[in-house]
């Protein structure tokens, strides 16, 4: 689980110090981390990892806690991540996706008793359709 504040952090302290990478390294970026590291390691002409890390410092400040859990934590929340909300959407789409199999198992039931498909396909349909929700 990585933390916004802790990147916003590091990538201020890379973007400032006369080695750059921290975030990179935080964040499981290791190949990238290794580029800013080397290339903070040439003379000060070069500042390209410090200008790249302040940049990213913004884009971390920018991002709102969703959006970098999304980004860095594959869609896991993070602190400051209103729980209950990403709960009460879970189950909103999990409830959503109940009511569409629901309608589609109707459906098929019409089919069946209108004679269109018979016992075992609509057995088969109906099987299929609820695996989707389980």
């Amino acid at each position: 689980m990585k933390y916004r504040k802790v990147a916003i952090l590091l990538a201020l302290i890379s973007g400032l110090a006369p080695i750059s990478g921290f975030h990179k390294f935080y964040l499981e970026q290791r190949k990238w981390g290794i580029v800013y590291l080397i290339l903070s390691l040439f003379p000060p002409t070069l500042p390209i990892p410090h200008i790249a890390s302040l940049f990213e410092l913004v884009w971390y400040l920018l991002q709102n806690p969703q959006e970098f859990d999304a980004n860095f934590n594959g869609g896991q929340l993070s602190e400051g991540t209103d729980r209950t909300e990403a709960w009460a959407n879970q189950a909103s789409r999990a409830s959503e996706a109940v009511k569409a199999v629901e309608e589609a198992v109707r459906r098929l039931e019409t089919l069946r008793q209108e004679g269109l498909i018979s016992e075992l396909e609509f057995e088969e349909k109906r099987r299929t359709l609820l695996d989707q929700i389980r």
